[in-house]
């Protein structure tokens, strides 16, 4: 198949990557010109495990390519994917003015039949308004579909949910790109789900505010196995082996953040607003993450009383582990919190750094995660880097000026960081 994708973000880069390595032709479109330019001379802007080597490979075998024109992008191929930004508004919606944009470029190009699939996340009824745009501007008044599909790739682990996905969703108004978007991910013998399009709209938002609320439930249960003398993760453990639960996303932590599921989330109570739903147990998942930050910040604060010019060694910056994406996440966060009191910090990400200047200043980056304890009162684990696991702790402990750590992220045994000599505080346990 020839194949188009209209942005280079997260999704699109890997989509189209992945697309080529599938064997079909695919040109990514991106009005960036400098990340073209990148792209082109074998460049990733991104950290994701495994595209680096997928991007050359396609690109020197000719199956991937990369432009800045709409209009050669939709010439080179029958369908053509949307996967530009959707960023929040304060109202808790969503900005589809890029989405607009794009669906007005692909109309004023179109010149005979074309397939336009949307493929970022967006609120339910958007397939139709992305068809009255095409139709409106379209002036050589061709015929077209519009499809919903929508993506379900975890930042980390991208590029392997995108080649055995657990299913492809395919929302239609007609039978007509059925067949064709069944040979588009015909490569990647997953099930098929057809449906019409605001059935497909609908699914992206409620699974993620499903993961969101099976997060928030478990960050709830690890207040009150603190209070119980329970261990979360031994609970965990129980309630996830029973099959209608599963022990995925029942990890005790600083809360759910990233681009996806904050704005996913807002973004579904706020459609569930509109269509006459108060949708208010979406919100009590929003208010328990919020709440289990501030929990964690009121940890340190109470066992280091006072944080103001306490130097403090933060391990993790990404929101979550294999990223180098810091949008919103809680690391940040939970620094932005610390500088707040006075505290001064040292940090380290294997991956985000570079992306985590831009939105943390004031703080000493240190290469070594090993060297971030140096002169510390203490040490935080903010994000679940399974790297973090082999810190050096002897070492750490002769560092710091007090042994202490507070892991938001339960990657040490509470008992043998006792025996190590710190006071050592986790998240439910």
């Amino acid at each position: 198949m020839k194949i188009t994708i209209v942005g280079t973000g997260y999704v699109g880069l890997v989509t189209g990557t992945c697309f080529a390595e599938g064997g079909h032709r695919v040109v990514c479109v991106d009005c960036d010109a400098e990340k073209v330019r990148t792209l082109r001379e074998g460049g990733i802007p991104i950290y994701e495990p495994g595209l680096d080597d997928l991007v050359k490979k396609n690109v020197s075998e000719g199956r991937l390519s990369f432009t800045t024109s709409t209009k050669e992008g939709v010439d080179r191929s029958d369908v053509i994917f949307i996967a530009v930004p959707t960023p929040p508004l304060p109202d808790g919606g969503v900005d589809l003015s890029f989405i607009e944009g794009v669906a007005r470029d692909i109309a004023a190009a179109m010149t005979s039949y074309k397939i336009v699939v949307d493929k970022s996340t967006v609120p339910v009824k958007t397939g139709e308004k992305v068809a009255e745009t095409i139709k409106r501007y379209c002036k050589a008044r061709v015929e077209f579909d519009v499809v919903s599909n929508p993506e379900f790739l975890r930042e980390g682990f991208a590029v392997d949910d995108f080649m055995r996905p657990d299913r492809v969703v395919i929302g239609v108004s007609s039978e007509r790109p059925v067949q064709a978007m069944k040979e588009v991910y015909a490569p990647y013998h997953a099930p098929i789900v057809v449906t019409d399009i605001n059935s497909a709209e609908l699914i992206k938002h409620a699974a993620n505010s499903f993961l969101a609320l099976k997060i928030s439930y478990i960050n709830a249960i690890s207040v009150i196995c603190e209070s119980a003398g329970a261990n979360v993760q031994e609970v965990a453990n129980g309630i996830g082996m029973d099959a209608r639960i599963g022990r995925r996303f029942l990890d005790a932590g600083l809360g759910f953040g990233g681009s996806c599921f904050p704005k996913d989330l807002s973004a579904f109570i706020k459609i569930s607003e509109q269509v006459g739903y108060d949708f208010r147990l979406l919100r009590e998942v929003q208010h328990i993450n919020a709440l289990q930050m501030e929990r964690f910040v009121k940890k340190i604060t109470d066992t280091l009383w006072v944080l103001k010019e306490k130097t403090i060694g933060v391990l993790g910056l990404a929101f979550k582990q294999n990223t180098d994406d810091v949008r919103m996440s809680p690391a940040i966060d939970l620094c932005h919190r610390l500088q707040k009191e006075g505290a001064v910090l040292r940090v380290h990400d294997p991956e985000a750094m570079e992306k985590a200047k831009g939105v943390l200043s004031n703080v000493t980056y240190v290469a070594d995660m090993n060297a971030v304890a140096q002169g510390c009162d203490a040490l935080v684990v903010a994000t679940e880097w399974p790297e973090f696991k082999k810190l050096d702790l002897e070492r750490a402990r002769k560092d710091m000026t007090h042994p202490i750590m507070f892991d938001g992220r339960n990657l040490f045994d509470p008992k043998e960081m006792e025996r190590l000599g710190f006071i050592y505080k986790s998240i439910g346990r």
